[in-house]
């Protein structure tokens, strides 16, 4: 493992976690005596994705974190967060068992999440993944979530009055 500070080839592990399906391993390089962490996962067989217009192309769990991140810019999303939820769809496209996905069910699943995670990156998202025609057609998307999640608050919330008489 090479430095990210001055390229020595030489570290050690200080610390190994599992989390989630990979390994996190924290280093310390023997050369200058920084610390960095790794990250370790089982490289599953390589998946394609089919794009709209048919092309494939090697999923890239770097550009499925971009988009991602993209849409969360200045929310109160933690780095944490979206790793966690790279980290669930890549190992649900996995466990789907199919050597071919289409991006639809990619960016259905990153929709499902982010509408879970923050409303406006979830807007922000779908604007994109939508590729609305106008601003009525964002505007609908916008109220269905928000008629969405007030019926989800509505339903989680404990009733006022007791149902007694």
């Amino acid at each position: 493992m090479r430095c990210p500070f001055c390229g020595c080839e030489n570290s050690r592990v200080i610390d190994s976690r599992n989390v989630n399906e990979s390994v996190r391993r924290r280093r310390q390089c023997l050369g200058c005596g920084s610390r960095f962490t790794t990250y370790e996962w089982i490289q599953e067989g390589s998946l394609l994705v089919i794009k709209k217009d048919g092309r494939r192309e090697d999923f890239s769990r770097e550009k499925l974190t971009s988009g991602i991140r993209k849409a969360c810019a200045k929310r109160p999303v933690s780095s944490e967060a979206i790793e966690q939820m790279v980290d669930e769809i890549e190992s649900e496209l996995h466990r789907l068992g199919r050597a071919e996905v289409p991006s639809r069910v990619i960016g259905d699943m990153v929709m499902e999440r982010l509408r879970r995670l923050d409303g406006v990156a979830y807007v922000r998202f779908a604007s994109v993944y939508r590729a609305f025609a106008d601003v009525e057609e964002l505007k609908r998307e916008a109220d269905t979530f928000a008629q969405h999640k007030l019926v989800s608050d509505l339903k989680s919330q404990l009733p006022l009055f007791s149902e007694k008489g």
